[in-house]
């Protein structure tokens, strides 16, 4: 038995009935879950899809996206090519085979709406997730300003 002191954890990217399993065993053992932490995006939307972001909120638990720029595709970066110093160039966890021409189509309509809302795609990607309010907060894990 603990005495006056409160247990709290988070959980990372469960697949929804994992995520319903560490709910109800963390709830058994009077540990509180504070928050779920999963990548969420315009291109990623796999939170809602799968009702974990309802899930959280059934559970009275905070959601946190993260990857909201989806490695710098939802930004202008790769609107002209593969910049020789972006992830992509790196050769790091984003890899040259994402840039698909369909993905390319995508991020060209998307920042033609940006524009038209008078944002850039970033701010549009990033607004887009923060409509939700079962969307707590964001990492933004941004490698450069520019």
């Amino acid at each position: 038995m603990r005495q006056g002191k409160a247990l709290y954890v988070g959980i990372s990217k469960y697949p929804a009935d994992k995520a319903a399993f560490a709910y109800r065993y963390l709830e058994e053992r009077d540990v509180h879950c504070l928050l779920y932490q999963g990548r969420y995006n315009m291109f990623n939307r796999e939170p809602e899809e799968e009702d974990i972001l309802q899930q959280a909120k059934e559970n009275g638990t905070g959601f946190i996206a993260f990857s909201p720029l989806a490695q710098g595709l939802l930004t202008n970066r790769y609107l002209n090519g593969i910049p020789e110093d972006s992830r992509i160039a790196r050769g790091g966890f984003l890899k040259k085979e994402a840039l698909t021409d369909e993905v390319l189509k995508k991020i060209k309509a998307l920042n033609e709406i940006a524009l038209r809302r008078g944002q850039t795609l970033a701010e549009m990607a990033l607004a887009w997730i923060l409509k939700d309010e079962m969307v707590t907060s964001v990492i933004i894990g941004a490698s450069s300003v520019g």
